[in-house]
């Protein structure tokens, strides 16, 4: 990976841009902030994000997280700059997914998970996609912790905007509550990415880097079980022998995928409506 240049260069850049002394190709779009694929005049390119709107700590809150993620683990992709108007991260082609590429990602995730969080949560502002994330502490263990700071917040939102009735919240909570009975052996927390479904796995020529995270002390499990969202992140058993190498996951825990997958769910729901209501609760519906 190319050594990031110096930071003062990076403060210049949105007046660069402004001014089109940057050539700029749309990567992805979002409320809160826009991507580009800026390009210098001697061929160079930089992943550059830029903040929109008024969400204090938005773009911090991301790389706070690949920093924190990027001390235990190579596949992280690295912070170039980032102030409140952009963050800046190496252009990195993207290639095909490989088998040698996933089991290393495997091994990677577990080392990561391994360095562990000081508690469940983290010490910033938390965002996930276009909605917050709270990161304070609640609980003695994960499942108080996840039914107070990864589920309950996004009931009444869901609620508020159609997408969750009555009886559904109802069954929500009804499962949440039943939480501390059905998540398995106790674990520390783990220091997780937060939202690694397959579009935050980016297969680049020298490996499988993780992107664009909501990262906090969680519980392992939860980036294992987004990884099969939303058709699943390719080659997704070879990355799961890679993370056994390194870090065995305790028994049963396939069972529990469905209890790890409602907070992305509910995040959802939360932003898109109703729309993935029935993604929602046929999951609910196999722990009732």
């Amino acid at each position: 990976m190319e050594q990031a240049p110096e930071a003062d260069r990076w403060r210049l850049l949105p007046e660069l841009v402004e001014h089109q002394r940057v050539r700029t190709t749309p990567v992805k779009s979002e409320a809160s902030a826009s991507a580009q694929r800026l390009t210098f005049d001697d061929g160079s390119s930089v992943f550059a994000k830029f903040a929109h709107g008024d969400r204090p700590g938005y773009l911090a809150a991301e790389a706070n997280g690949l920093r924190w993620l990027g001390e235990a683990s190579d596949a992280v992709v690295p912070v170039w700059y980032c102030d409140d108007r952009i963050l800046v991260e190496p252009w990195i082609e993207t290639t095909e997914p490989s088998p040698g590429h996933a089991a290393e990602l495997g091994r990677q995730i577990a080392l990561m998970h391994a360095a562990g969080a000081e508690r469940f949560g983290a010490p910033w502002r938390g965002y996930i996609g276009e909605t917050f994330m709270d990161n304070d502490p609640a609980g003695e263990d994960w499942a108080e912790w996840y039914a107070a700071r990864r589920i309950e917040p996004y009931l009444r939102p869901s609620r508020e905007n159609g997408a969750l009735d009555a009886a559904d919240v109802a069954a929500v909570e009804a499962l949440a509550a039943r939480l501390p009975g059905l998540a398995g052996p106790a674990e520390p927390p783990a220091r997780t990415h937060g939202d690694l479904w397959w579009g935050n796995v980016h297969w680049g020529s020298e490996r499988a880097w993780m992107i664009d995270p909501a990262a906090h002390g969680g519980h392992r499990e939860t980036d294992l079980a987004n990884l099969r969202l939303w058709g699943g992140v390719p080659l997704l058993e070879t990355i799961l022998a890679g993370y056994a190498e390194v870090a065995p996951l305790a028994d049963g825990w396939e069972e529990r995928i469905g209890l790890h997958q409602l907070f992305p769910l509910l995040v959802h729901t939360t932003l898109f409506g109703r729309v993935y209501r029935a993604q929602l609760m046929d999951l609910v519906s196999r722990y009732s």
